[in-house]
Parts: structure tokens; C-alpha cells; sequence
């Protein structure tokens, strides 16, 4: 900052040269004082921002926004979304016999890719400081619309309520549940996003036994009143616990940046997920259909379904490993473990084969989808990380309205699950997506090898 030079005009009427000489060094003197002015104003800026820049990576009130997306995560990841496969089940074999198993596949798909797509909306929204509210509007939609299930008879109203209405309900809340975590953590991040997983294998085991244990006795449809019951106490202790750190900042462009995939690491990160998300869910979509295929009694596909989500709950050790050795790191290795297991889930010829394949997709699964949005933090500044990360799980909605119903028409073609567990684990999916992690990785770090 400068001030404006005097000119002739202004030295009008002044008589003496000390006169002049004065008011020189008047002007000098008032130039510095607004120069200092302004340097000090700046270090202050600064020193504010560093300080609110500064995660606490703990202390009571860090925890308890963990403990809040624990609950929260504890019905929307594996309580309804990825149980999904013990009401695929129920419908081919109860309320949807005729029915086939690919057009029931698109209302898992529906929700699958609806609590991804609202999420291009709710990052910037979150950046912007909407957070309480849209909260608490998305809890009162879910909270419904799970009742509103318990009375559906037909596909389309299940499409309805299931698919579309439980889906932007989850989709509403994911993204900002899954950044609020990194306001309060920066060095112990990768731990802390996979603690919040414990949620995850909470609702993964509870819903398929309690979904096998209930409905014979009290039917379906009070069964799925008490997961309504259920979603309404873990919902609303999650917006009673999960608070913003950082305040809103209003970053520069709409809601989709297109200038965040001038990032190539960023961009092939994307593509990177879509295809990882097309075969992602195809084993534990089918799971207990499979396993009533070749064999296995009715009352004990449903605990399938639950050994392979409790195995999700050793997902917490992936937190250390991610913040030891890198994000992207620790999900390459177990995600290709992921891809190895669907391709051979459909070679199960018996039940101890089929818990054991079940147990390993289980585990390995949980370590994308506890530390995938890491990487995405740290590709861009803090104050834009809402809408990077929404741009991501946006896009991740393609692949999970899609995969599925490939995977159910594929083994409806086929008549078994053979090739849609090979074209899910290895033909161009989920490996491919792996190396394509690996590509990301280089282009962030400009080398082959190293921490990320």
C-alpha cells in the first residue's frame, strides 16, 4: 500500500521551503505508518488462519465427532445400504417371486448411487456452512422412509421408498459426515476416519441377524419398524454429537469445479473409483442368494451376510497402516485382495469355503471404504475439501447404479455366478481400478514409490 505522490497543485500556497520540507516528510511518515499498518494486519490474518488450520487430532470434543459418525455410519454404510442383501433375498424369494433378480437388483443400486450423487451438492453446501439442518432434514426423510417400506407390496413402491427415498436420505448426509473428521484430525486422520468404521461393522452385523431372527417371529414388516426405531436413536444421537470446526468459506466457482481435475492425480483418482465401484458390491449384493444356490439353508445365508460385514470391523487396523505407510498404499494391497475374493466367491462349492471366501471380501473391503476420502483431503487446499470430496462420491454413484444389475444380468445370462464374479473382480473392474489408484499415486508424488 502507497500513498498518492503530492503534486504542484498541492504545494500551492505554501511560501517557505521548510514549509515544503514539512509537509514531506509529514507525507512519509503517514506512508510508513500505513505500510506497518497493513504488514501487521496481514501476520495477524495469517497467524488466524494457521491457528484454525491446526486440527486438535484430539481432546474430548474430536472424539465425540467420532463417536457421532460412528452412530451415523452405523446405519447408513452397512445398516441399510450394504445390508442390502438380505432384503434381495426376502423379495426373490417372498414379496417379488416373479420378479427378476436384476430388476430387483436396481433398488439396491438406486440406494447405492443415490447416497453418492447428492453429495456434488451437499460438499459445497458444507463449505459454504449448510450442515445442522440439512442434517436433520435428511434423518426425518430416512427415519420415514424405512417405515414407509414395511407397508410396500410392489417393486415400484419399494423403488420409491427403498431405492430413491432411503438413498438421498444416506446421500444427503455422507459427504459432510465423511469431512467433518478431517476439521478435528490432520496427522492421526487415517485413524481416526477408520475408527469410524467401528459404526460401519456395528450396523453390518446387527441388521442380517436381526433381520433373520425377527422376521420369522414378528414378520417382515414389523422388522423393518424396528430398523426404523433403530435408524431414529443412532441418527439422532449423530446430530446431537457431530459439530463443524472450521467456519464457512465461500472458495471461488459453483458446485462443480472443473478446474480441480486440472489435478491429473485428482482426475485419474476419479476414474479410479468408478471402476472399483462397478464390481465393489457385486459379491456382498449376491451373497446369500449364492449361497441358497449351492446348498446352504435359508437360515444361515442371512449369517453369511453378517460374518462377512463383522470381518469389515478389523477395518480399524487399516487407520494405523494408512497413516504408517500411505492411504493409497493400504487400500492398492486390499483391494486387489477384494478383487481376488470375488473372483473366486462364485468357485464355493460348500459352506465352509463360502464363509471363509465371505470373511476375506469382508475384511478387505473395509479398507477402501474407510480411507478413500484421505487422499482426496490432501489434494487440494482444507477449505475446498467438501467440494472435492462431493465431486468424487458423485461420481462413485455411476459406478453403484450400474454394477449390480450388470453383475444380476450377467448371472441370469449365464445361470450362475461365474462370470459376473470374474468381469466384477478382474476383467477391467476392480484390478484395473487398482492400478489406476497406483497411477494417481505417481502423478501426486512425481515418482513410482513412496508415502501416499
Amino acid at each position: 500500500m502507497s500513498e498518492k505522490p503530492l503534486s504542484v497543485e498541492s504545494l500551492q500556497g505554501i511560501e517557505s521551503a521548510s514549509e515544503i520540507s514539512q509537509v514531506l516528510s509529514y507525507g512519509r511518515q503517514k506512508t510508513r505508518a500505513a505500510v506497518d499498518l497493513e504488514i501487521l494486519e496481514e501476520e495477524a490474518s495469517q497467524k488466524h488462519v494457521r491457528h484454525l488450520g491446526d486440527a486438535p487430532d484430539g481432546g474430548l470434543r474430536a472424539w465425540l465427532v467420532v463417536l457421532g459418525r460412528v452412530h451415523f455410519q452405523s446405519i447408513e454404510q452397512l445398516g441399510f445400504i450394504l445390508s442390502w442383501g438380505i432384503f434381495q433375498a426376502y423379495y426373490e424369494e417372498n414379496l417379488l417371486l416373479h420378479t427378476s433378480t436384476s430388476t430387483i437388483a436396481w433398488i439396491g443400486s438406486t440406494q447405492y448411487a443415490l447416497a453418492c450423487l447428492p453429495s456434488l451438492a451437499t460438499g459445497r453446501m458444507f463449505d459454504l456452512g449448510y450442515f445442522k439442518i440439512p442434517l436433520f432434514a435428511a434423518t426425518c426423510v430416512l427415519v420415514v422412509c424405512t417405515f414407509l417400506t414395511a407397508e410396500c407390496t410392489q417393486f415400484w413402491q419399494l423403488f420409491l421408498t427403498q431405492g430413491v427415498g432411503i438413498g438421498v436420505g444416506c446421500g444427503i448426509m455422507f459427504n459432510p459426515v465423511v469431512v467433518i473428521v478431517s476439521h478435528w484430525f490432520s496427522k492421526r486422520r487415517g485413524l481416526a476416519l477408520s475408527l469410524t468404521t467401528a459404526g460401519t461393522a456395528f450396523g453390518s452385523i446387527v441388521f442380517p441377524i436381526a433381520a433373520q431372527n425377527l422376521i420369522p417371529s414378528i414378520g417382515f414388516k414389523w422388522t423393518v419398524r424396528v430398523f426404523g426405531l433403530i435408524l431414529m436413536a443412532t441418527l439422532g444421537t449423530a446430530n446431537v454429537l457431530l459439530k463443524r470446526r472450521l467456519p464457512p468459506v465461500n472458495v471461488h466457482g459453483g458446485i462443480f469445479n472443473l478446474k480441480a481435475f486440472r489435478n491429473k492425480a485428482f482426475t485419474i483418482y476419479c476414474i479410479s473409483g468408478v471402476m472399483i465401484l462397478l464390481g465393489f458390491y457385486t459379491e456382498l449384493t449376491y451373497l446369500s442368494v449364492s449361497a441358497v444356490a449351492i446348498g446352504v439353508s435359508k437360515d444361515f445365508s442371512f449369517y453369511i451376510l453378517a460374518i462377512a460385514n463383522a470381518a469389515s470391523a478389523l477395518r480399524m487396523s487399516f487407520g494405523l497402516m494408512s497413516d504408517k505407510f500411505g492411504a493409497i498404499n493400504t487400500m492398492a494391497v486390499f483391494t486387489t485382495m477384494t478383487g481376488i475374493a470375488t473372483i473366486t466367491w462364485p468357485f464355493a462349492r460348500n459352506e465352509s469355503q463360502l464363509v471363509t471366501i465371505a470373511a476375506t471380501y469382508g475384511f478387505s473391503l473395509g479398507a477402501y471404504t474407510s480411507l478413500y476420502s484421505v487422499p482426496l483431503v490432501a489434494m487440494g487446499q482444507m477449505e475446498d475439501a467438501g467440494r472435492r470430496v462431493g465431486m468424487f462420491i458423485s461420481l462413485l454413484a455411476f459406478g453403484g447404479i450400474a454394477g449390480p444389475p450388470i453383475s444380476g444380468a450377467i448371472s441370469t445370462a449365464t445361470g450362475g455366478f461365474l462370470v459376473a464374479g470374474y468381469y466384477s473382480g478382474k476383467c477391467g473392474i476392480i484390478i484395473f481400478g487398482v492400478a489406476l489408484l497406483l497411477v494417481a499415486r505417481y502423478l501426486h508424488l512425481g515418482r513410482l514409490w513412496g508415502k501416499f
